[in-house]
């Protein structure tokens, strides 16, 4: 609601200003395993090095109509978005995270969120999951938190003086004066009148006009549209993704026991595309049924895929390996290269300690996988070292083979398989050839200068990932 009264529906957007990305489906199974903590310590670990992670707020902003919709689409249905290509979104502010937890327990386990907690200006609409969650959320923190004054816990306590006439009660930890719970009274000097609205810091619902009707718990007919978004999301897709989304719902279902539930899905799906219904089916091993509903065809919204733009490259994860006995030119310029350009180099070698030149050692060849790193450089070919045995480390080969450690080649060969750019310079490029990956390749750079190297696989990851490898990219 503005000065004048004038109401208008919102919805609020988050966006990184590093952009939205994904894991593979296959490196989110490695990670699940390997480092199930990744992305929490991925955070921790960027705040803590200066990398301050960035958020920007926006606003898409409607006409505040009678029936509440906007281009056909009930802005109350929580399923539903609105296009951006129809409704920008308007950026209004940034969030910089730029401190770690004190203590985790008490900063973190103990944050109250709650849609309730509005400032003068904003209203809640009807929204039905918006209003579930008004009584929920609030439910929650009187049972989590121990009784009604959470909010005097210091992560929940506000910086603004805040009178919300409660008093005494559970875990009550402030020392309130005077005889009345509220205020103004008479009892504690003034008269009895009622707060001055805005002036006094009160909050101020927006007045809007109810028309006259049966009030019914019902929801409207416009939330039985249960498919013409997920469409438009499909149809806005890149084949890269369309092939990712196609991988999931077959991992996932595959591991669905009741077959009732397999066939109602795919009907789902059906309604959805029968291109996506067919794969699936195919790698369930089950027929593709027919849709049941027409398909309708929206205009695809580009800005649902995450493939197509340029990004920062902030705080991004750059593997180095090396081999400590071979030619360890230029590991330092590039290293101090990829801190300057905001990003973290990790040197990888077959033990961990200092190379000869006193350079530190951040990862092992057996204590660390492809998922860890956003790039790689390769300045060697290591040899298999003394750790390399499938006694140890099932990851290495059996004995006699190679002259390559098998655990560098899983590292390149998995980061190729994820679409990451790959460098390599000097005796590197032997890794890539023993790997099996040339020049042709896309993302794959070889050159004999460590500076140029980096420079274009640098300027690869402003895309993310290198798309063509998972087959042609639709922009």
């Amino acid at each position: 609601m503005n000065a004048q009264g004038e109401t208008a529906l919102v919805k609020f957007h988050w966006k990184p200003v590093l952009g939205v990305h994904s894991l593979t489906w296959e490196e989110a199974q490695l990670l699940a395993g390997i480092d199930p903590d990744y992305h929490r310590r991925d955070l921790a670990d960027a705040i803590e090095s200066g990398a301050y992670p960035q958020w920007e707020l926006g606003l898409q902003v409607f006409p505040d109509t009678d029936d509440e919709t906007f281009d056909g689409i009930d802005l109350l249905d929580p399923t539903k978005l609105v296009p951006e290509e129809l409704a920008p979104v308007q950026p209004v502010g940034l969030l910089t995270l730029t401190a770690n937890p004190t203590n985790y327990f008490a900063e973190t386990e103990q944050v109250a969120f709650h849609l309730g907690n509005l400032v003068p200006g904003i209203d809640v609409t009807n929204d039905p999951l918006l209003q579930a969650r008004l009584f929920s959320y609030l439910d929650t923190q009187l049972t989590r938190l121990g009784g009604p004054n959470f909010h005097q816990i210091p992560i929940n306590r506000p910086h603004a003086p805040v009178n919300d006439m409660l008093r005494d009660g559970f875990h009550q930890d402030a020392v309130h004066g005077g005889v009345a719970p509220y205020r103004p009274n008479s009892l504690d000097g003034g008269c009895p009148f009622h707060a001055g609205g805005p002036k006094d810091g009160a909050f101020v619902e927006v007045a809007a006009r109810v028309a006259e009707a049966v009030k019914t718990r019902a929801n409207p007919a416009s939330f039985d549209d249960h498919y013409s978004q997920a469409r438009q999301f499909w149809l806005s897709m890149t084949p890269p993704e369309q092939e990712h989304i196609v991988l999931a719902y077959t991992f996932e279902l595959a591991r669905c026991y009741e077959q009732v539930i397999k066939e109602r899905q795919l009907l789902a799906l059906a309604n959805i595309d029968t291109e996506l219904c067919a794969q699936v089916a195919a790698g369930l091993g089950l027929p593709a049924p027919e849709p049941t509903v027409p398909l309708v065809d929206l205009d695809p919204s580009p800005a649902l895929s995450q493939i197509g733009g340029s990004w920062p490259t902030d705080g991004r994860m750059i593997g180095i390996i090396v081999d400590p006995d071979g030619d360890l030119t230029g590991i330092e310029e590039v290293a101090a290269a990829v801190k300057a350009a905001g990003m973290v180099p990790l040197v990888v070698a077959p033990h961990g300690g200092k190379l000869p030149t006193g350079m530190a050692i951040q990862r092992s060849f057996g204590a660390t996988r492809s998922v860890e790193f956003d790039a790689l450089l390769l300045a060697g070919s290591p040899v298999p070292a003394p750790d390399a045995r499938p006694v140890r480390d099932s990851k290495a080969a059996e004995e006699g083979a190679p002259v390559l450690d098998p655990r560098v080649s899983l590292i390149v060969q998995e980061a190729y398989r994820h679409a990451k750019a790959i460098g390599a310079w000097g005796t590197g490029t032997d890794a890539l050839d023993l790997v099996g990956l040339s020049s042709d390749d896309p993302g794959v750079v070889r050159g004999s200068d460590p500076a140029e190297v980096f420079a274009a696989v640098h300027a690869l990851l402003g895309s993310h990932r290198v798309w063509e490898r998972f087959g042609p990219v639709l922009t």
